[in-house]
């Protein structure tokens, strides 16, 4: 083999040296700045002569091993691998000291042929995070030795290696002969994948504005796909908001599949899948003792890797059966193989999340990754959550009356604290009586934040002396708490801080995310290329503003292959939908509806702001005109009576279904021809206004200039759009959307709407 394979001294490591079960039990771990605060303390303790990160390569018979030191002292010829922990070393499995004592070996052998040493000491630095005290391991090791470790390293993955060369090989080959599967492209759908491909071809980021039913799916995974062999891109991911995003992904991918010849097929598919869904065992523990999938993983583990790599469609049935033909788990199957396939399917946290598992394996291995986003325009919101935290009062007093006594001291801390922060906010007697109160805080609660970080402390310490003790109630408790203190001390204009009270001992502590662009930034640019897509990414200063796209990332908007003869809008700009006037909007706008749908019986959807509002409509509505079928969104509606509510629209079929605007039937439904024939759209989707989104707005124009538009305006039009693109999907479908509120005819409002439409004069 040539010198073209490249891998890690982690990856090596990794793949060669690990063994025996599969264990997730709880072990208290430093957090990934811990441990770099931990490298740099070490590091800061040695001498001048110390060289920290020290960046090594080597070759074995074409297979390139490069990676970094943690240090060396070339006084001492002393060698250091780093690894930071919480608790006692004795209860550090067998495998892992192992796997250290492995990478330690190899950057060793790197070593000893760069700088022509005949012998050098190995040290193994475990760094206790709580007490900072440090426990060396030495090992003195020969050139030769550490020499022969490396060949047998290498040699151990080298087959694979060679397998995994050649089929890149054959990847890239076949993928230079990809053909689109359809005998010509949708309208709109060339020109998608046009941007896409240059985006690909110019390692920039891409904003795609394209319209439902031209075939977005496709028309960005073919372009991607073509691109990767010429860019040299290492991995593909399509990222998706919800679970039938990743169908269509997988569904296009298949179809693409279809039509190749058998040389161009080797593209390896996996479809990563959450945790919850993917486990067999959901009432048992992980690891050996417990779970017969996590006893010998590591050892059936390379069975199970060639098996999957060979079949190659990997989609949640395929990696299930073959993990369990091998009886390994099928999750962390799934894990593993993340590293090997060439397309990943899966959600957005895959790589924007702070523990993203994508991003991670890009980053340690200096993946060229291609990334694509469905329906992005709820990327702002997911981002939020994903760097958002809470701590809850009402869990942590259930938790501390059932606690072990040594975490009394620290639990009783921060429990004077949550009295404290009450107090100064001022909701002592308030958020009784099922009415939540409140507050804004003006700064971070440092004591509190501080008394946190000493409980999950406190807890780590006592697990790791402890592990016969864990709970479940406990380690949530914990994570919550290490959540909050890590986003705590990231904590800066891009959030705030807030406290809601629903009674007595049942305060929440909230660290809400407004700018998701200050974390997101450095996920963009990781990636080689990032298309974010969807039918409503208008305008694009928002979503680069908030996203923290670079600033050259254009943004195209397909032309729609719709017309506006097939979409009739029309506007009743005589309503007026603001709270106050909804009492006296509700008699027009079911007379609005009615009267439609006398014109043209059919199915119809009704959206509205609250479920409150929602009632009330659908009850006069029931009173006026009993002769018209009506069925409703509920609160809480469970995922069976969704399924039953969209059976409703059957073809051919009539009535109103009644909904909330931004909920489950206001967008990612597919009711093509005349399942549904028109919307009614009763609001402009305005987020309320609290004290919250004020401060948020406040936020936004400080930073932007436009915090009315990026806190109302846009999020509120972006809902209605969606709202109403579930009536055309097809080129062949015709309909009906009628918005009812004075405020459709401003011209602000209509600028956010599509372009396509034809609107005409406000009409009552």
């Amino acid at each position: 083999m040539s010198a073209t394979y490249r891998v890690a001294v982690r990856a090596l490591c990794d793949f060669t040296a690990r063994e025996g079960d599969l264990d997730h039990r709880f072990t208290p771990a430093p957090s990934a700045r811990e441990g770099i605060e931990g490298h740099s303390l070490v590091a800061s303790r040695r001498g001048a002569d110390y060289i920290a990160e020290l960046s090594l390569s080597g070759v074995f018979e074409g297979l390139i091993v490069t990676g970094r030191a943690d240090g060396f002292d070339p006084v001492a010829n002393r060698l250091e691998e780093i690894k930071t922990h919480r608790g006692s070393l004795e209860r550090m499995a067998a495998n892992q000291r192992a796997l250290h004592w492995a990478q330690v070996k190899v950057y060793g052998a790197l070593l000893c042929a760069e700088r022509s040493l005949e012998q050098i000491t190995l040290t193994l630095v475990y760094l206790d995070i709580a007490s900072g005290k440090e426990t060396l391991l030495n090992q003195e090791a020969s050139a030769a030795e550490l020499q022969a470790f490396f060949a047998s390293q290498c040699r151990r993955f080298l087959s694979w290696a060679k397998q995994e060369a050649d089929h890149r090989q054959r990847r890239n080959a076949g993928l230079q002969t990809l053909r689109f599967p359809h005998a010509a492209f949708r309208p709109g759908q060339r020109e998608l994948a046009e941007d896409v491909y240059k985006a690909a071809s110019t390692g920039r980021c891409l904003l795609a504005q394209a319209p439902t039913g031209i075939g977005k799916t496709l028309g960005t995974l073919f372009p991607m796909l073509s691109a990767m062999p010429r860019q040299q891109l290492d991995r593909i991911a399509f990222l998706t908001m919800k679970t039938p995003g990743r169908r269509l992904a997988l569904d296009a991918l298949a179809t693409l599949r279809a039509s190749q010849s058998d040389e161009a097929k080797p593209l390896r598919v996996l479809e990563l899948v959450a945790r919850e869904k993917a486990c067999e065992y959901p009432d048992r523990a992980c690891h050996g003792e417990s779970c017969p999938l996590a006893a010998g993983f590591y050892d059936r583990l390379p069975t199970a890797r060639q098996a999957a790599v060979d079949q190659g469609w990997l989609d949640r049935e395929a990696l299930r059966e073959v993990a369990l033909a091998h009886h390994v788990c099928p999750y962390y199957l799934g894990q593993e193989l993340a590293r090997w396939a060439d397309m990943i399917v899966g959600d957005v946290n895959h790589w924007f999340d702070s523990h993203a598992l994508l991003h991670g394996l890009a980053q340690a291995n200096d993946w060229r990754t291609g990334v694509l986003v469905d329906e992005a325009h709820n990327l702002v919101e997911r981002a939020r959550g994903m760097y958002s935290a809470e701590l809850d009062q009402q869990r942590f007093n259930r938790i501390r009356r059932s606690s072990p006594k040594a975490l009394a001291g620290p639990l009783g801390r921060l429990a004077r604290q949550w009295q404290n922060v009450v107090k100064d906010a001022e909701l002592e007697n308030e958020g009784g009586q099922g009415k939540p109160a409140y507050r804004l805080l003006t700064a971070l609660p440092d004591k509190l934040v501080a008394a946190a970080q000493q409980v999950g402390s406190a807890i780590t310490d006592y697990l790791g002396e402890h592990p016969e003790q864990t709970s479940f109630e406990l380690q949530e408790l914990l994570f919550e708490a290490l959540a909050f203190c890590r986003l705590a001390e990231r904590f800066g204009e891009h959030s705030l801080c807030d406290i809601t009270r629903h009674g007595r001992g049942r305060a929440v502590l909230g660290l809400r995310n407004l700018i998701p662009a200050d974390f997101l930034a450095a996920r963009f640019n990781t990636a080689h290329s990032v298309v974010l897509f969807s039918a409503t990414l208008n305008p694009a200063h928002y979503y680069r503003d908030l996203l923290g796209l670079p600033e050259n990332t254009p943004w195209r908007e397909v032309v729609s292959p719709f017309s506006a003869r097939q979409l009739e809008v029309r506007i009743r700009s005589d309503i007026s939908t603001r709270f106050r006037d909804r009492e006296a909007s509700i008699e027009p706008m079911v007379a609005t509806m009615a009267q439609q749908y006398q014109r043209k019986p059919g199915h119809y959807l009704a959206f509205f702001s609250s479920f409150a509002y929602l009632e009330a409509a659908l009850n006069h509505f029931r009173e006026a005109h009993p002769g018209v079928p009506v069925f409703s969104q509920t609160r809480g509606m469970p995922e069976a009576a969704r399924e039953a509510f969209l059976a409703r629209f059957t073809p051919g079929g009539k009535g109103i279904g009644f909904a909330v605007l931004g909920g489950a039937f206001a967008e990612g439904i597919d009711l093509p021809g005349d399942r549904l024939i028109g919307a009614f759209i009763a609001t402009l989707g305005l987020p309320p206004f609290n004290d919250f989104n004020e401060a948020l707005k406040a936020r936004l124009n400080a930073r932007f200039g436009k915090g009315d538009d990026y806190t109302y305006r846009i999020p509120g039009m972006i809902k209605v759009v969606q709202a109403a693109g579930r009536v055309i999907r097809s080129p062949e479908d015709e309909g009906v959307v009628v918005l009812m509120d004075d405020r459709f005819a401003q011209a602000s409002v209509r600028s956010l709407l599509p372009s396509w439409w034809s609107l005409g004069n406000p009409n009552p």
